[in-house]
């Protein structure tokens, strides 16, 4: 394969999203609420309410905390009401819902990778270039998964900088990351990041408009949401090992779809469509 090519083909990609609000606007707003929005408001809660209140609005934290691993549970041992909720919100609640960061933005590039050509007319410019379709369909690769996965990385820097300044009168101290993170960061948040594209590149090569496209593809959204009511319920706990397990369940999916893709893609197929 020839890198220059995929190299600007990717380029070229980013270029056109940049141009299509329906699609960056989203990659700024999700990760604001999810970086900041949401950390704040989780953090400041226990600290601004009422002390007589605290008990009332927190009450439950002793059940939920109950859910999770023995193991997990000695975070919270000595730990107040208030820190206790931060922790469980934070550091558990919120942890499934960063993967929605790469998936959402991987599904957006995948779904103007294609379709976005045949809507903008350039569709048929590029199918004629002097590159091979394994070059094309990796440069489609490159546009979409490179930048979700950079987006996720950016933002949960800024997510561990929001929340330990945020809860630094409870802790007095720096305490966020915990363990299960680091996998969570940098082994499944690439993984979903592909699983977003190479669905997603598969489906928008055979439909005929971006919303089309992006509407199939947002249906994988509703993995991530299991997640999340897993890790509430209690019935699954992302942690270091679970989080490294499911991660190369998803690579596995990934190299699955990738081959089928390469093996199906075709430029004929599109050009036919044009």
């Amino acid at each position: 394969m020839n890198w220059r090519s995929i190299r600007a083909i990717a380029v070229k990609d980013l270029r056109e999203v940049r141009q299509n609000k329906a699609a960056w606007v989203p990659a700024v707003v999700i990760p604001l609420v999810f970086a900041v929005a949401m950390p704040l408001a989780f953090t400041l809660l226990p600290q601004l309410i009422p002390a007589e209140q605290v008990a009332g609005e927190l009450g439950e934290m002793q059940e939920l905390v109950a859910r999770l691993p023995a193991a997990v549970q000695q975070v919270f041992v000595d730990k107040g009401l208030e820190q206790g909720f931060v922790i469980y919100t934070t550091a558990f609640l919120l942890a499934p819902m960063f993967l929605i960061l790469p998936l959402m933005f991987s599904s957006i590039v995948g779904a103007d990778s294609f379709v976005g050509e045949r809507e903008r007319k350039t569709m048929e410019a590029l199918l004629y270039t002097p590159c091979s379709d394994r070059t094309l369909f990796a440069g489609k690769i490159v546009a979409s998964v490179v930048p979700a996965i950079l987006l996720s990385w950016v933002s949960y820097t800024i997510y561990i900088v929001v929340v330990n300044a945020a809860s630094w009168p409870l802790f007095g101290r720096i305490w966020f990351p915990l363990a299960a993170w680091w996998p969570l960061m940098f082994w499944l948040t690439p993984a979903i990041s592909l699983l977003g594209m190479s669905a997603t590149v598969l489906i928008s090569s055979r439909v005929k408009t971006f919303m089309e496209a992006y509407q199939l593809t947002g249906s994988l959204v509703v993995l991530v949401l299991l997640l999340v009511v897993g890790q509430l319920s209690g019935v699954l706990y992302l942690g270091v090992f679970s989080t490294f397990a499911l991660g190369t369940l998803v690579w596995v999916v990934d190299a699955a779809l990738i081959y089928v893709g390469v093996g199906t893609f075709q430029r004929t197929h599109l050009i036919a469509k044009i």
